[in-house]
């Protein structure tokens, strides 16, 4: 497994350069980036609103287990405290799914569920990564379609809570 779609978010303290450290920390890996947007929190937690962005990356040396001890790393580089479930961050780095050839990978273990389970639902999730890459499929319960699809399937005042900003991520091989 070598390609990972990563969703990204910040809330506390200096959202962007907590998710320019993803960008900064996993380097030539990336292959795209998509816009960076401001979500409503979503998990009935009160808190300020998340920047949000997803980015799309690739390492031959890193297996699905191997993204998320890379994405655990990035969060703790940015001081991440996991004190309540959905509740502010520094930075949440969420592995979406690991696409191959064959479609994508399927994990269901102790430590990590790919695709991620409610990925599908997720506007703030959906509209950046069908942005990063507009061709993109999600498999869920072993269907696979359109992201595009499924962002029609949410709700759309969820979908108009997330908005695009004039912020921009950079790669560090400048595009």
């Amino acid at each position: 497994m070598t390609s990972v779609v990563l969703s990204i978010g910040s809330n506390i303290g200096d959202r962007l350069a907590h998710l320019q450290s993803v960008l900064d920390g996993l380097g030539e890996a990336v292959t795209a980036v998509s816009p960076v947007y401001e979500t409503d929190a979503w998990g009935g937690v009160d808190q300020q609103p998340f920047l949000n962005a997803v980015v799309l990356a690739r390492d031959p040396d890193l297996d699905p287990h191997g993204w998320l001890r890379r994405a655990h790393e990035l969060e703790a580089a940015a001081h991440r405290v996991r004190d309540v479930r959905w509740g502010p961050r520094t930075l949440d780095v969420d592995l979406v799914t690991c696409p191959g050839p064959d479609g994508d990978t399927v994990v269901d273990d102790r430590v990590l569920t790919l695709p991620h389970p409610y990925a599908h639902v997720r506007a703030f999730v959906l509209i950046p990564w069908q942005a990063a890459d507009p061709g993109a499929t999600l498999t869920v319960a072993g269907r696979t379609r359109p992201v595009a699809d499924h962002l029609l399937d949410v709700d759309a005042g969820e979908r108009a809570g997330v908005r695009e900003t004039p912020l921009v991520l950079h790669r560090r091989n400048g595009r």
